[in-house]
């Protein structure tokens, strides 16, 4: 059975860059440990798939160990897949999720604006061990929600120099782990590590700029900000907080469209 696949580069104007992810469009839903294998198979962070469904589609994401409850960079990359090829015609898209309920993306000139919910994090008063531990540095906060931790820096230097240790990070688990600080020249920086999920470092994290967003959005005064993240490969991000929704905005590109052969 051939399975059509796409491999796009999401938060990213220039190839080779941003986060890459794998667009799987299906007919049907197909049984959830195909779905994990062919994201094993993929070995991205992640694999989205979607399936029609009247004028809107369903969307899931996989990791190559297990499904997230939302993931950013494989919406965009699913929005650029819908908008670009295979519905050309179209300037936004409707995607109806598991656990994130109903998320809209639209062509915002050569950009694709994602609208998320947002998820202001709370202070975490008694931050676990492992996380210390394992980040080397302790950072000025530590904030989270439900399944992440934020560890706030005073510098940007300070992102950059971070070398975890993946191991102690991974006993964090269902959280993950996100580092971030005042950018030199954008508004704020970050890092994001999943190693429990098979994602040691994330090159371009959407969904934690759900929370991101506006916890910079309160500390620097403005609503409109300009964000980086500090991976290898690197990726930008336009977020504008709107009471309890994100508008995060970022360029997407196709590298790889091709099918796989399931037997």
């Amino acid at each position: 059975m051939p399975l059509p696949v796409f491999h796009v580069d999401a938060f990213s104007a220039k190839p080779f860059a941003g986060n890459p992810a794998a667009v799987c469009p299906l007919a049907a839903w197909l049984d959830d440990d195909l779905l994990r294998a062919v994201a094993a198979e993929n070995n991205l962070s992640e694999t989205a798939y979607l399936v029609t469904r009247g004028d809107h589609y369903e969307l899931r994401w996989f990791t190559p160990r297990c499904e997230v409850k939302l993931c950013g960079h494989a919406t965009l990359a699913s929005a650029f897949v819908v908008l670009q090829i295979l519905e050309t015609k179209r300037d936004s898209v409707r995607f109806e999720t598991r656990f994130s309920g109903a998320l809209m993306v639209s062509r915002d000139g050569d950009l694709f604006a994602m609208d998320f919910p947002a998820l202001p994090p709370w202070t975490c008063a008694d931050p676990p061990a492992p996380l210390i531990e394992g980040l080397g540095k302790a950072p000025s906060v530590v904030v989270q929600i439900e399944d992440n931790y934020f560890a706030v820096y005073e510098r940007e230097e300070d992102v950059r120099c971070i070398r975890p240790d993946f191991q102690l990070l991974e006993k964090l688990h269902p959280a993950g782990v996100a580092i971030t600080a005042p950018g030199d020249d954008a508004d704020f920086v970050s890092r994001y590590f999943a190693p429990s999920y098979g994602i040691p470092e994330d090159p371009v994290t959407g969904s934690t700029h759900c929370s991101l967003a506006p916890y910079w959005a309160q500390r620097l005064g403005k609503t409109n900000l300009h964000a980086r993240q500090l991976s290898e490969r690197g990726g930008e991000l336009w977020c504008e907080v709107k009471g309890e929704r994100v508008i995060l905005k970022g360029n997407a590109g196709l590298t790889l469209q091709g099918e796989l052969l399931i037997p």
